[in-house]
């Protein structure tokens, strides 16, 4: 026997090369079969095992369980052995929209080949074909949760170029917001703020997304808002209006100090109307609510295209007297 062995280890040498070139070669042919086999495509059945996620008013986001998913599928021997490794890792979470989620009872939803079908490539990737699912329904449990609506909140910081102002306010959608978490939590939440809208030196329109800033301990049903501004360029136009008492008693006569007052208007450009038509008065009712017999002016008529507007002064004395 031991002959035989240095027969063959003699053997193997040759011009000064010894049997470790050989299994060198060896694995290298090795190799290249395993990497060329491996490239083929085949025919085989993958499982993987999914939870799904979804925005269910009253429910949690994440089904509390999942379930395996199991597909003939045609792909290279790669694809094969990793999904065989997959199914000691996590599970892969597809998110659903509500319309894909159909109610079975309480909590438990459930969705069908047809939704599988539009997820595959989430599930096994791209380089794969799923032949047919022999997966049917699937049921998820959605838990419920403590919910409720509260408004939300911009936060902005704006500035505009000269001669430039924001047409209105600032506009959200959506402008609340369900959220949810343990009732400690939600107790202690009346609203929700947008993170920092910063918008500088505007002179047109603008739109956009913001997100919601987040709560510890809170889940958001939707995590941003889109925000619109409409911005004008406008005149300032200073005019001397009078101001007039109505709704006053026959019986009564009401007396207003001073009786005109400088108003500065801010308006659309190019001016759509005439601002000398614009009037300004103090309601009976106002009077007697005030305690100091001092009121402040509100608009009786305002020509179309005015923005805002600033009166001085903007308190007036008013005198009741009887007739």
């Amino acid at each position: 026997m031991k002959r035989l062995l240095r027969k063959l280890v003699y053997s193997l040498k040759h011009d000064g090369r010894d049997w470790t070139v050989f299994c060198l070669s060896l694995l290298l042919a090795f190799s290249i079969w395993l990497i060329h086999n491996l490239s083929l495509d085949y025919s085989g059945f993958l499982t993987v095992r999914m939870a799904a996620g979804c925005n269910i008013e009253g429910h949690t986001d994440k089904s509390s369980n999942t379930c395996e998913v199991v597909a003939r599928c045609r792909t290279s021997g790669y694809n094969i052995i990793k999904s065989r490794l997959a199914l000691r890792r996590p599970p892969v979470m597809i998110n659903f929209d509500r319309q894909s989620l159909y109610p079975k009872s309480g909590e438990v939803y459930y969705i069908t080949r047809r939704e599988l079908s539009e997820s595959a490539h989430l599930l096994y990737g791209e380089n794969v074909s799923v032949e047919y699912f022999l997966s049917d329904t699937l049921f998820f449990r959605f838990p419920y949760q403590t919910h409720k609506k509260v408004p939300v909140f911009p936060v902005m910081s704006l500035s505009y170029e000269p001669q430039y102002m924001g047409r209105g306010n600032l506009q959200i959608e959506p402008d609340s917001v369900i959220i949810y978490g343990e009732p400690y939590h939600l107790d202690n939440v009346d609203r929700v703020f947008t993170e920092t809208i910063e918008l500088q030196h505007l002179s047109s329109s603008a739109a956009g997304v913001a997100g919601i800033e987040k709560i510890k301990g809170v889940r958001l049903a939707e995590q941003e808002v889109h925000y619109s501004i409409d911005v004008t360029r406008f005149v300032e136009i200073s005019r001397e209006i009078s101001v007039r008492a109505v709704n006053v008693p026959p019986d009564k006569e009401m007396m207003i100090y001073p009786s005109r007052a400088e108003v500065v208007f801010k308006c659309v450009f190019p001016l759509m109307s005439d601002v000398d038509d614009a009037e300004f008065v103090i309601d009976y009712g106002d009077y007697i609510d005030s305690r100091s017999r001092k009121c402040i002016p509100v608009p009786g008529y305002l020509p179309e295209g005015v923005l805002e507007y600033e009166l001085m002064p903007e308190i007036f004395e008013c005198v009741l007297t009887e007739r």
